[in-house]
């Protein structure tokens, strides 16, 4: 570790905040609008720099080992939510939350979250690793490798941001991964026209085709989910699907989403 490394000697609270506070929302089935999925999202609340949002810390710490002591603080939020989420009689799959690609290099990364999810309980299919799209870009073969070596283990692991700019889409073939969030540069053409369609449709039919289950974020009406479905994609996330809320507030809702929207 870094001597100087900010998560390793920050506060645990700031303000009367968690230094690390974690945020879900749920990913939701377009067939039943069910939820099918949890996707987390971290803000540091820092004394002198207020609230960071994950665009404005991750690149930083990760040039150092603070990724990996803010990966550590995250993992037992997420497994209190998940934990908290079950015992509210949420059915669903996985709680998702982000893995620094660096971490994924260290030898001894993989027995370790093992080992932390045994000692609290937590099966390994119920936690999914997010993994950002510059993977495609600055991953290697042994990125690969420990991603194959998890999943043999339980864990799940998502691409996000697929499809954005700059976003070399055949080098997915090279990373196996279980699920593809799809970037809302991707989904912001639904419904323009019917090439707009087709071409996401053809995104669609790619990242299924290499095994993946897509997932497209951004989606706010209930015609980009039909559409959606029509071309075979099975999940959504965005504001039709719901907000990034406090685990402490999340609750049921029992009217379907797509019903609620249409009003």
């Amino acid at each position: 570790m870094a001597e100087d490394n900010y998560f390793e000697n920050a506060p645990t609270t700031v303000g009367g905040l968690r230094a690390v506070e974690m945020f879900y929302r749920g990913i939701r089935e377009i067939e039943t609008g069910s939820v099918a999925f949890f996707q987390s999202r971290t803000r540091l609340n820092t004394p002198g720099l207020g609230t960071l949002m994950p665009e404005n810390f991750r690149d930083v710490a990760e040039l150092t080992n603070q990724c990996v002591s803010l990966f550590e603080m995250e993992s037992l939020q997420a497994i209190e939510a998940e934990q908290n989420f079950r015992n509210r009689d949420f059915f669903f799959r996985w709680l998702s939350y982000y893995l620094p690609p660096k971490y994924l290099l260290d030898r001894g990364a993989e027995s370790h979250i093992l080992g932390m999810m045994v000692d609290h309980g937590v099966d390994s299919n119920r936690i999914c690793f997010e993994l950002p799209a510059k993977l495609l870009t600055e991953g290697t073969t042994r990125h690969a490798r420990a991603i194959s070596n998890m999943r043999n283990n339980g864990f799940h692991f998502m691409l996000t941001g697929f499809g954005g700019a700059n976003c070399p889409l055949m080098k997915l073939s090279e990373f196996p991964v279980d699920y593809v969030l799809l970037s809302q540069e991707i989904t912001s053409y639904i419904g323009k026209n019917d090439r707009s369609n087709a071409a996401v449709k053809s995104i669609i039919e790619f990242v299924s085709g290499l095994g993946a289950e897509p997932i497209a974020d951004g989606i706010s009406n209930s015609g980009q989910a039909e559409a959606l479905y029509e071309a075979e994609c099975k999940y959504i996330a965005g504001p039709l699907a719901g907000k990034y809320t406090a685990e402490r507030y999340i609750r049921k809702r029992t009217e379907g989403y797509l019903d609620k929207e249409k009003e």
